[in-house]
C-alpha cells in the first residue's frame, strides 16, 4: 500500500502487461510499428528517470514487471489485460496464456482476465468458456480496433459480439473491459469509437463495461453515454500521466469524468509499461484541481482518491481491502467535492 500524510491507499492497477514487442516476436512492420507508438507515448508522457531504452521496453523481464509493480509501484493488486494482436506479432502481442504463467507463481498479487474475438464464431465461443474453466476469469478485456486478416475491427453491437456477451454472463464473466482510447498504428481510428458501447449497456445491464482509456480522445461522447448507463465505467490509463505533462488538462478530464460518472465508476490504471505506476500515484495522492477551475470542478478530496486507485476496483473483482485503507472520515475541505450529473430527462 502507499502511505501519504497518515492516509493509506489500497492500490489496485487495473491495466498491466507482459507483452513481448521484441524484433524476434514482430511478424511484419506493422508490429514493428506497432510497440513503436506504444513507446512514443512511454516516452513523451513519462518524466524525466522513467524513460526505458526501446529494447528494454519491447521486451521487458519477469523480475522488472514484479519489481516495478510491487515493490517499488506500491500496487497491492494488478490486473492483466490481453492484447493478442496475433496479425502483427508471431506468438501475440501479450495474450491470456502468457500473463497467466507470470500470474501462477505469484496468485496472490496478479488477476488474469481474458480476451474474446467474435469474428472466431463457434469456435471462439468454445475457446472464450476454456479460459474461463482454465483462469477463473472474472473479466475480458476486447480490442475491436484489432485487425483479423481483411477485417479492421468490430463493434459491440455486432450480432456476434451479442453471442459472446450472452456467453460471458453465462460464464459469470462480468468485468467487460474495452479498449476505447488514442489511434494506435497501424490501428484504425473510427474502430475506438466509444458509440457502440451504448447499445450494449442497455442491452446487458447484468454487465460492467469499464471503457479503458475513458474513450480518449472522444471524452465528451463517452461522458453522455457513462450518465444514462450506470453500468459503464472509466478505466484511467492514458488519462494518468497528463498529470505530469499537461496538469491543467487532466483537472479537466477528471473534473468532467467525476462530473458525469461520480467517484464509484473510475478505475486506475498504469497501463504498465506505458508508464511506472509509482510516479503515478504519487503525483495523483499530490494533485488536486487548480483553484481557477475549483469553483466547475470542485476538489478532489482522500476519499475519491482512494477510491479511484483501488477501492472501485476492488468491488469490481471481489478483493478484499485492509480496514487501514478503507474509506474514513475526513474534514471538510476549503472547496466542495467534485459534484454529480444531472439526470438526462427522458
Amino acid at each position: 500500500m502507499y502511505t501519504k500524510d497518515g492516509q493509506s491507499y489500497f492500490i489496485v492497477d487495473s491495466h498491466v502487461h507482459a507483452w513481448d514487442g521484441s524484433l524476434a516476436n514482430q511478424a511484419n512492420r506493422y508490429g514493428k510499428g506497432f510497440i513503436e507508438c506504444f513507446y512514443d507515448y512511454h516516452r513523451n508522457l513519462s518524466p524525466e528517470g522513467w524513460v526505458w531504452p526501446l529494447e528494454k521496453f519491447a521486451k521487458y523481464p519477469e523480475e522488472t514487471l514484479v519489481r516495478d509493480l510491487f515493490d517499488e509501484g506500491y500496487v497491492d493488486r494488478a490486473i492483466f489485460q490481453p492484447t493478442y494482436l496475433t496479425d502483427f506479432f508471431v506468438n501475440g502481442f501479450n495474450t491470456t496464456e502468457q500473463d497467466g504463467k507470470v500470474a501462477e507463481k505469484y496468485p496472490d498479487k496478479f488477476i488474469v482476465n481474458g480476451a474474446f474475438d467474435p469474428r472466431d464464431g463457434e469456435a471462439g465461443l468454445k475457446t472464450l468458456e476454456m479460459l474461463a474453466r482454465r483462469w477463473n476469469l472474472r473479466g475480458v478485456k476486447l480490442y475491436t480496433a484489432e485487425w483479423k486478416g481483411i477485417s479492421k475491427g468490430w463493434k459491440l453491437n455486432d450480432p456476434w459480439a451479442y453471442r459472446y456477451l450472452e456467453k460471458c454472463q453465462e460464464l459469470g464473466i462480468v468485468n467487460i473491459h474495452v479498449h476505447k482510447g488514442p489511434t494506435i498504428y497501424p490501428l484504425n481510428m473510427d474502430a475506438f469509437d466509444v458509440r457502440d458501447v451504448d447499445e450494449a449497456a442497455t442491452m446487458f445491464p447484468d454487465l460492467r463495461f469499464i471503457v479503458e482509456h475513458c474513450g480518449l480522445p472522444r471524452l465528451e461522447d463517452f461522458c453522455w453515454i457513462a450518465t444514462q448507463e450506470p453500468n459503464v465505467y472509466g478505466g484511467l490509463a492514458v488519462a494518468m500521466p497528463f498529470i505530469h505533462t499537461r496538469p491543467r488538462y487532466f483537472a479537466q478530464i477528471i473534473g468532467e469524468l467525476l462530473y458525469w460518472l461520480d467517484e464509484n465508476r473510475l478505475t486506475f490504471a498504469s497501463d504498465y509499461a506505458i508508464w511506472h505506476p509509482k510516479w503515478l500515484i504519487e503525483a495523483f495522492v499530490d494533485f488536486q484541481i487548480p483553484a481557477d477551475l475549483q469553483a466547475e470542478y470542485g476538489v478532489l478530496t482522500t476519499e475519491i482518491k482512494k477510491k479511484i486507485l483501488g477501492l472501485n476496483a476492488a468491488k469490481l473483482y471481489d478483493l478484499e481491502v485492509p480496514p487501514e485503507a478503507e474509506v474514513r472520515a475526513e474534514p471538510a475541505d476549503s472547496g466542495e467535492a467534485v459534484g454529480s450529473a444531472p439526470v438526462v430527462p427522458a
